[in-house]
């Protein structure tokens, strides 16, 4: 069992960790309550697109707080630098790398986006294990690391680059024993229920929960 924490959706990705006063921030982008970023210690971006990142908010909020620091791919880092963030506190992340954020052991796993269409140009995605439980995909389809056993997985079901059959056999490839719907901003709450139907009902997850954005979770992993 692991230490407890609390979870707090931003919206859409994004997702916030808290424990001991400390929070970490995933994917605060256009679609998601920027506000978290307010308070936040660390910040993990898992690719470009600005669903997933908001630079100008990003920027500013590191203008903000001396001591936030963000991990992303390098791409994303060297927009960030070239929009006027600290270069010093900003770090590449890649397949393979393990760090700590804000108190929270992070690894980063897998380095491609989801195909949206052949004819776009592929994108990186980093996926990020938080605490070894934890799995944030961003947009993949990424499986955790050999050997681990994730408890809590944050399922995308909805996206250009997705079909729900593929967000349910991605849960069940995972095995998580939690899942919670994210990356769901463009559709109706008919369409949320839909999917929460069928992934909660098809994905083979012993819970699925959604979460409730700006409502503070008690988490802890089993």
């Amino acid at each position: 069992m692991s230490d407890p924490m609390t979870l707090t959706l931003g919206g859409h990705a994004c997702i916030r960790f808290e424990r001991d006063g400390r929070r970490l921030v995933v994917d605060p982008g256009s679609f998601s309550d920027l506000a978290l970023l307010d308070d936040a210690d660390a910040v993990l971006v898992t690719h470009e697109h600005p669903d997933h990142v908001d630079p100008a908010a990003l920027v500013a909020a590191l203008g903000r707080r001396d001591r936030l620091q963000v991990w992303a791919p390098a791409g994303v880092v060297d927009q960030l630098v070239a929009a006027g963030a600290p270069a010093e506190r900003l770090h590449a992340a890649a397949d393979g790398d393990a760090f700590t954020a804000a108190g929270f052991d992070v690894r980063a796993v897998g380095e491609a986006h989801a195909v949206i269409h052949p004819d776009l140009p592929p994108v990186t995605n980093v996926a990020y294990l938080v605490d070894g439980t934890v799995l944030h995909p961003g947009d993949s389809f990424t499986l955790p690391p050999a050997g681990v056993e994730v408890d809590l997985l944050l399922v995308p079901v909805s996206a250009p680059w997705l079909r729900l059959a593929d967000a349910i056999d991605y849960v069940r490839a995972v095995g998580p024993r939690v899942a919670s719907p994210i990356h769901d901003a463009i559709l109706s709450d008919t369409g949320k229920a839909l999917c929460d139907r069928l992934v909660s009902g098809l994905g083979g997850a012993q819970e699925y929960r959604r979460l409730t954005p700006g409502e503070p979770v008690a988490y802890t992993a089993v």
